[in-house]
């Protein structure tokens, strides 16, 4: 038996301990006997996000968080979230419980992807395999003392508000691996479940004619979304089409290119760089029953696999269930007494946190880790530590009209831009991160409630690795020089890996600049 399955077993039987003796149909809160009890919170998802809403929670001092009830409700075995393999493989309608695929690696570097204050272990690679990032999220939660506070194998089936605006409970269901239900009551949720989970799936005029008719290799013809992609020899001498210059498009055509007869990339601009010996395509317009028919009328007649890099829908299946998240497709207009969905921005939010939804009070419900183009530790850990402190006291909020005209003002301003911000939903754009996690953090240091000791939340190295523009190929190359080892040696502490970025940033730059090379920019996270 494997140590990760020992371990997860392991970890099962403790929360089966700790929480089997509940009762189906009550109503109650846990917590030892004689500690008062001022706060609840049940946290959605033990992976990025969930990791650092539960750490900010615990952080919060003494005198405010004493006596609180914590627990953090996750349906997988362990901890890491997206980075957590699957135990097995599925196949539609099914669906997987990650996108992860075996020869995924980071396209940023980690150190920028690190909790503040927590690198990762020396000898990691610049840009890892899966294997490191799932490593280092079971590490955080160890030494931060996480654990204890987790409830592994359960998953949250719906969460209803029981109470007015003003005061009230989340009515929490959650079903354990074994079936058995168990209704539990908190002041606070927080969803840190990621998005990841609902594949966008786009339908095509003439997609059913096409895949009812045989190629003349007279394979089973294939559309399916990049979720259920996993390994790129299966196929071999195929001619497929992948849509979507996504990082998972990328990865897909690059990796499937080695062993492919031929590979389309299908995007949307035709400006989008060409990933390896692939050939570019516009967006695909309709099929026939023998062949994709692509927006600039050109056709491929031996297509036989299409596959679907299209992103994903966002949906928080547990509120959707008894009305608290509504769905509403493409929907451009916002009913702020109502938290909405329109599959690619979730509304009315404040700071892309809290819900301004005139149900309950504006700090009752929170979200972690909904922007995108980030790197999830700092980003995850800024919001944290913001929601943890208003999770204290929503006195710091303000009214929720006023947070609704600041809003306003804030999708004025992306539109202002050109951005349709129930277009591009919670996506940084033009590297806003840092600021973005600078201005949450400003926000609790100008109301008092954490000191101002002059330094912003966002590393200066951090924000200076976004420009380098030669790290990746000068990776890249130390690897096929077998120099990795060298590069890393020594490289412990948060300076030091800024310093190897800084160093093979500069070293790789006056390689090409020696040699004439010129190369087409690289999409990254941010």
């Amino acid at each position: 038996m494997t140590f990760d399955i020992v371990r997860s077993l392991v970890l099962s039987l403790i929360s089966y301990i700790l929480f089997r003796h509940e009762d189906t149909n009550s109503l109650h809160r846990m917590f030892q006997p004689g500690t008062p009890v001022n706060k609840s919170v049940a946290i959605v998802g033990a992976g990025s996000a969930g990791l650092a809403m539960l750490k900010a929670l615990l952080d919060l001092p003494e005198d405010l968080s004493g006596g609180w009830e914590l627990v953090l409700y996750e349906q997988r075995r362990d901890v890491g979230g997206i980075w957590l393999p699957d135990p097995r493989p599925v196949h539609p309608p099914a669906l997987p419980e990650t996108p992860l695929y075996p020869l995924l690696h980071t396209n940023t570097p980690v150190p920028t992807m690190t909790y503040p204050g927590f690198p990762f272990p020396p000898g990691t690679p610049l840009y890892p395999s899966h294997e490191y990032i799932e490593q280092y999220h079971q590490d955080y939660a160890l030494y931060q003392n996480l654990m204890s506070y987790i409830v592994l194998n359960h998953t949250v089936l719906s969460s209803t508000w029981m109470g007015t605006q003003e005061e009230g409970s989340w009515e929490v269901t959650v079903e354990d691996h074994n079936g058995y239900k168990i209704r539990r009551l908190f002041d606070h949720l927080v969803v840190a479940n990621g998005h990841n989970h609902e594949p966008h799936i786009p339908t095509y005029i003439g997609q059913d004619d096409w895949l009812s008719h045989s190629p003349p290799s007279g394979r089973e013809r294939e559309i399916f979304h990049s979720i259920f992609f996993r390994d790129p020899q299966r196929y071999t001498n195929q001619t497929v089409v992948v849509v979507g210059s996504g990082a998972s498009g990328r990865d897909a055509a690059s990796q499937i290119v080695l062993y492919a007869y031929k590979v389309y990339h299908s995007v949307r601009s035709l400006s989008e760089p060409a990933t390896g010996p692939v050939e570019v395509k516009p967006e695909i317009s309709y099929f026939t029953s023998d062949a994709v028919v692509f927006a600039d009328g050109s056709r491929e007649h031996d297509v036989d696999v299409v596959i679907l890099g299209t992103g994903y829908d966002l949906r928080i299946p547990f509120l959707e269930n008894n009305g608290q998240v509504l769905v509403k497709s493409k929907a451009s207009e916002r009913d702020d007494r109502v938290l909405t969905t329109n599959l690619r921005y979730l509304f009315p939010l404040h700071e892309h946190i809290f819900s301004l939804s005139a149900s309950y009070p504006t700090n009752a419900l929170a979200f972690i880790g909904l922007p995108i183009l980030v790197a999830s530790g700092p980003s995850d850990f800024a919001q944290s530590t913001y929601a943890a402190h208003i999770i204290a006291n929503g006195n710091l909020l303000g009214s929720r009209e006023g947070l609704l005209k600041e809003l306003d003002a804030s999708e004025d301003d992306l539109r202002i831009r050109g951005y349709d911000p129930y277009y591009i939903g919670h996506r940084m754009v033009n590297g806003s991160t840092f600021d973005y996690q600078d201005g949450l953090i400003n926000r609790l240091k100008q109301g008092g409630v954490i000191p101002d000791d002059g330094t912003n939340f966002v590393d200066e190295w951090r924000r200076e690795a976004v420009t380098y523009k030669y790290l990746k190929r000068g990776w890249k190359r130390v690897k096929e020089l077998g120099e990795q080892r060298a590069w890393l040696r020594g490289v412990e502490t948060e300076a030091e890996w800024a310093d190897l970025m800084r160093r093979l940033d500069q070293w790789q730059k006056e390689w090409e600049t020696r040699h004439g090379l010129v190369f087409p920019e690289e999409t990254t996270m941010f």
